[in-house]
């Protein structure tokens, strides 16, 4: 089955509204996250990238945060992003609609001067960002009681 989408920068409260759609079905409900951990104040300020359907029905999301709100999950360092939030409507799966979002997080921080991409994996999707040129560095970590990597990719 083929489905033809688009992935593109959220703009309005609409998209923004269909991002936090997909990440409710994903994380909240499928994952058991706390809705109060899954959003938070960096959502205002994030660039959200979208991927919607030809009829609008949106099918994944993810976000990227930059500059100051990135420096705690970069080590520090302002030419890097922080790739979060990425989400995929389970009737999506298997679409590649998981790696077109990152490569529109990749351009969005390309856009903004960054030189790196830095991202917190479930452990068990390290192979799909592997896939996609990150590496692994680090201990496994707990977030949201998921076990988690930091991955890392140069643009």
């Amino acid at each position: 089955m083929t489905t033809a989408y688009t992935v593109r920068e959220a703009v309005g409260p609409e998209d923004r509204e269909a991002c936090f759609a997909v990440r409710r079905e994903v994380f909240v409900e499928e994952q058991g996250v706390p809705q109060e951990l899954e959003y938070d104040t960096y959502d205002t300020t994030a660039v959200h990238v979208l991927a919607v359907r030809e009829d609008g029905l949106p099918l994944g999301t993810g976000r990227l945060l930059h500059g100051a709100d990135a420096l705690g999950r970069t080590g520090g360092d302002a030419s890097v992003g922080s790739l979060g939030r990425l989400a995929v409507a389970k009737a999506a799966r298997g679409l590649g609609v998981g790696a077109a979002l990152v490569r529109g997080i990749e351009d969005a921080a390309r856009e903004r001067g960054l030189a790196a991409v830095d991202l917190h994996a479930q452990t068990h999707a390290l192979g799909f960002y592997e896939r996609l040129g990150y590496e692994a560095y680090g201990p496994e970590f707990p977030d949201a009681g998921i076990p988690h990597r930091s991955m890392r990719r140069a643009l």
